[in-house]
Formats: structure tokens, C-alpha cells, sequence
């Protein structure tokens, strides 16, 4: 990493850490949200910006790794600190069983695909499948994460448990980059039949995409039910899909400022203009509709370096 980006990550950071001494608890809240919603789009970004998969069910995974925490604590009485590892694999169980049957379709086909499966996941929540999910209420009342003594029930707590995930995710995405996976999924993304052609397991490294990235929402979705402490269906329904999805298009896909400033100009503003009521989703509409027809490629298009063809060796 050169100069100028560790420049940029660290006024990022630092901007961030000061957040909760600085705004009233409300917009700790948002912000804590913001840092939420931004890990969860960079996962998006790693099926879709970077493996080039049109991924429209993404809050499948988010709402798992939540209501893993959520069920375990409230119906079986586990310590917060024990639900994060299920909360992690079973959205990684989970993608690839979704997965794998649909890894071969391309573009549209994909993408409907896909938002039939979150459909069918948010009814069957609302449903109360086997009498654990609370139904269309969800589960309310789930206990902080209690670590070495300190409990993280306070706003700020759990703000800076949110920027630690983002770190973390932050770590795995620049660590994807400069891996073969990382490379794979560019060659992947590129030209999926020359990819084949030069013995890249295209099957495996889709798998791998979708399984990283649901492990990163997962445990994003551990963080957002201890802010609430709670969960329910409409926050993991088609819309929230399409929110992830739009967000690494609006910022742009593979771009990590890009889904960072994304998520911001998606989310944090429009909390900005609230007070203007309706009226601030016509003039954000707009907004986005001038992004996407005078920077298709993004608020922060990535642009890709020659990568050594060394893709194959281990």
C-alpha cells in the first residue's frame, strides 16, 4: 500500500473514531449503521464487484449471521460471545448451498435467482419457521456481548464494536486483493472462459466468492442485532438487497472508497435531509440518477493495474 492511500485510510479512521464524542447519540446511531451497512457492501462487492456475479439475495447472509445471534440467545440462552462463530459458518453452509446449483447461470438469470431466494427467506421468518424466528415482530430483547468484564451495551460500545468489523473486513478485502483468490476472481470477472482456459477452478473460486462474502455479512449481522437488540424480517427483506446491490454500483464495484463513499451517499445523507420529509427521496433520486448517467462507472471507479500472470501458482 503506497503513501497516499495509508494517508487516506488514516484521516478515514481517524474521522470515524471521533464520530461518538463529537454527534449526540442519534447520529451515533446512524453512523453506527453506516459502519454496518459498509462492511455488509463490501462483501456484496466481493460476489459482485469482483467476481462479476449479479448477487440480488446478499441480505440472506446479513440477516443470518443476525438472527443466528439473535435464536441462540433468546430461545436457547447462549452467551452473545458463543453465537458469533455460528453466526459466521452457517451463512457460509448456507451460500454454498445456495450456491452451487445456480453457480452456472450468468447476468439476469443470476440475478432473479437470487431474489427469489430472499423472498422466500423473509417469508419464512415471518412464518415463525419451526417457532424460533418471532414471525413478522421478530425477536426482541437479546443480551449485550459481554467480553473480559466489559459489557458492550452502550451506544458508543457498540459503535466501535461496528468499526472493528469494518476494520476487520477492511483487512480481508485487501488481503483477497493481493492473493490468488484475489486474482482469480479478476481473471474470473474479465473472461470466465479464458479464466477456464488457463486452469482456474472458475467453479471454485464462485463458491469462494460467495462464501467469503457471506462469512463478512454474517458477522456484520451479529453487530446490527446487538445495536438493536433485536431483530426482525424488514430488516433483511428484497429492499435491503437492492440497497447493497446499489450501493457497489453507485460507489463502484471493486472499489473500496467507492462502496465506502457509497454507502455514505445511500444511506448517511439521506438521514441528513430527513426533515424534509418525502421530498428528499425525489431530489436523492435525481441525485443518483446524474451519477449513473455521468459516472456509470461509479462515484470512485477502481482502476485495475496489470496484474503478474502468475494466477496459477501457488
Amino acid at each position: 500500500m503506497d503513501t497516499k492511500k495509508i494517508v487516506s485510510y488514516g484521516v478515514f479512521f481517524a474521522a470515524l473514531i471521533i464520530v461518538p464524542f463529537i454527534f449526540n447519540s442519534n447520529w451515533t446511531s446512524v453512523f453506527t449503521t453506516f459502519l454496518i451497512y459498509s462492511a455488509v457492501a463490501l462483501s456484496q462487492d466481493i460476489v459482485l464487484g469482483r467476481a462479476g456475479m449479479f448477487d440480488m439475495g446478499h441480505a440472506i447472509f446479513f440477516g443470518l449471521g443476525a438472527y443466528s445471534t439473535a435464536i441462540l440467545n433468546m430461545v436457547y440462552g447462549w452467551p452473545i460471545l458463543a453465537t458469533i462463530p455460528v453466526a459466521i459458518i452457517l451463512p457460509v453452509i448456507a451460500s454454498i448451498l445456495l450456491a452451487a446449483p445456480i453457480i452456472h447461470l450468468r447476468g439476469d438469470y443470476l440475478l432473479v435467482t437470487t431474489i427469489g431466494f430472499n423472498i422466500v427467506f423473509i417469508q419464512a421468518l415471518k412464518n415463525n419457521v419451526f417457532g424460533i424466528t418471532g414471525g413478522p415482530n421478530g425477536i426482541f430483547g437479546v443480551e449485550p456481548l459481554k467480553l473480559f468484564g466489559f459489557s458492550f451495551s452502550s451506544q458508543t460500545s457498540i459503535y466501535f464494536l461496528a468499526f472493528f468489523v469494518l476494520i476487520l473486513t477492511l483487512i480481508i478485502i485487501h488481503n483477497l486483493e493481493t492473493s490468488k483468490p484475489g486474482r482469480a476472481l479478476h481473471y474470473l470477472n474479465e473472461d470466465s472462459l479464458a479464466s477456464e482456459c488457463i486452469g482456474i477452478n472458475t467453479r471454485f473460486y464462485r463458491l469462494y466468492a460467495f462464501g467469503l462474502s457471506a462469512a463478512v455479512a454474517g458477522l456484520a449481522g451479529v453487530v446490527f442485532t446487538l445495536q438493536f437488540s433485536a431483530v426482525s424480517p424488514d430488516a433483511f427483506d428484497f429492499i435491503q438487497s437492492v440497497l447493497f446491490f446499489t450501493i457497489v454500483l453507485v460507489g463502484g464495484p471493486s472499489s473500496i472508497p467507492g462502496v465506502l463513499l457509497g454507502t455514505f451517499f445511500m444511506f448517511v445523507v439521506p438521514e441528513m435531509f430527513r426533515q424534509f420529509a418525502e421530498a428528499r427521496y425525489l431530489v436523492f433520486g435525481i441525485a443518483m440518477i446524474l451519477i449513473m448517467i455521468f459516472r456509470p462507472k461509479g462515484i470512485w471507479p477502481v482502476k485495475f493495474g496489470k496484474i503478474p500472470n502468475y494466477i496459477t501458482k501457488e
